[in-house]
């Protein structure tokens, strides 16, 4: 038998078995045209995951054959079995949790919490950005290959959202649905009037301890009634400055990152950033299609791997760009980009971290987050640790936005 028609065999027996739970529900809750209570004692109900024969198996033979399927379908679309298997029901969901590393140990993007988590120590994890001029969204799909064109793993998307003092960006797991008040909403980037500052607030506490920005956008979202399951939140996560530029010269872009939510010890050989291993119990259900979004490769049951900074002469993490050479034959400003980038533009950047007291060490050599033109409305964007992908995603979204007093 086939994997395949495992997965599908589990998935009708699980069904059927919630169709039988669902009726009794009902049946014993109807009341006639009279009024009257045709009964009214309560049923248990039915749990369909403890019913089913797949949620019975020995957990060693359990174990021994997800991490076989952990180890052979590393990359997707296959990966998507690895991720069936967490939706099978409550203990396969637990030992999934315990298997499947996060993206710093493994480099895998697997869960959609992965998205929050910091990118692997020891090299780039390569995404590309599709923009709609027409509609004004940009899409963040995971590469497959080494190839530039194919068509990848979506992972995020953006919605630009023009105001009369600020420019908006909310960004969602959800590529149709991106409004503020959606339940796939999950963070978003504010420029100011200029364009030359952003601020990127994550919808969820990025660590434990985050005090959350009273905004004009998140009173407007407690007048809507939405859910009280849909997140809400302003948790500034980074800032993102450009250099003013008064005499109008076309040289290359300078920027700067500070990083709030991340400690500037986390690029040290042993250092650590915050990790969320799973989105609040409240959001959890705001996402129907993904019943399994909790994840994490550890058995530790706190939310977070590590706190808040818990002083501030801990520091925060800040990046700059890479100051680009000028190149005599070419006549332009250049960066190695590693054949990752094909179109030069003014958008294009490499970002490592800033030295302290002006002494470099290698660890501020590396490139953490470098983004760049590849074709008409085709970015690259590579990031790594301490770095997540919805941070990267905000960051690079900046470079799209309109900066009058810069160019």
């Amino acid at each position: 038998m086939s994997f395949k028609s495992i997965i599908q065999d589990m998935k009708g027996e699980i069904g059927s078995i919630s169709r039988k739970g669902f009726d009794v529900k009902i049946g014993y809750g109807l009341r006639s045209r009279s009024h009257r209570v045709v009964q009214d004692v309560p049923v248990p109900l039915i749990d369909a995951l403890k019913q089913s024969c797949w949620a019975n198996m020995p957990p060693e033979l359990l174990r021994d054959v997800l991490m076989r399927l952990e180890a052979a379908e590393s990359s997707w679309p296959l990966r998507k079995h690895v991720v069936a298997c967490a939706g099978v029901c409550r203990s396969w969901r637990e030992i999934t949790k315990e298997i499947v590393k996060t993206p710093e140990l493994s480099g895998k993007l697997t869960f959609p919490i992965s998205l929050k988590q910091p990118g692997p120590r020891d090299s780039l994890l390569q995404c590309f950005i599709k923009r709609n001029r027409s509609t004004q969204t940009y899409h963040l799909y995971l590469g497959l290959t080494q190839a530039l064109t194919d068509n990848g793993k979506f992972l995020l998307a953006a919605r630009k959202c023009r105001r009369p003092t600020c420019t908006d960006y909310i960004i969602s797991v959800d590529a149709e649905d991106m409004s503020k008040g959606s339940g796939t909403y999950i963070g978003k980037l504010r420029s100011n009037f200029l364009g030359t500052k952003f601020t990127a607030y994550d919808a969820q506490p990025p660590h434990a301890g985050a005090m959350v920005a009273k905004s004009r956008s998140t009173r407007l979202v407690g007048l809507k009634q939405v859910s009280p399951r849909v997140p809400a939140g302003n948790y500034p996560v980074a800032h993102i400055a450009y250099e003013l530029n008064v005499l109008g010269s076309r040289g290359p872009r300078r920027m700067q990152c500070v990083m709030d939510s991340i400690p500037a010890s986390a690029i040290e050989p042993g250092g650590v950033a915050p990790t969320p291993t799973e989105f609040p119990v409240g959001s959890v259900d705001s996402f129907p299609s993904i019943p399994f979004f909790r994840s994490k490769s550890s058995a530790r049951s706190e939310s977070y791997s590590s706190g808040p900074l818990t002083s501030p002469k801990d520091g925060v993490l800040v990046l700059k760009n890479k100051a680009p050479r000028w190149h005599e034959q070419l006549q332009c400003w250049c960066l190695n980009f590693r054949g990752r980038v094909t179109v030069a533009s003014v958008k294009n950047f490499q970002l490592v971290a800033s030295p302290e007291n002006g002494q470099a060490s290698q660890e501020h050599e590396k490139v953490l987050l470098q983004f760049g033109k590849v074709g008409k409305d085709l970015f690259t964007m590579d990031y790594r640790y301490p770095i997540s992908a919805f941070q990267a995603f905000a960051i690079c979204l900046s470079s799209f936005d309109t900066k009058i007093a810069c160019e």
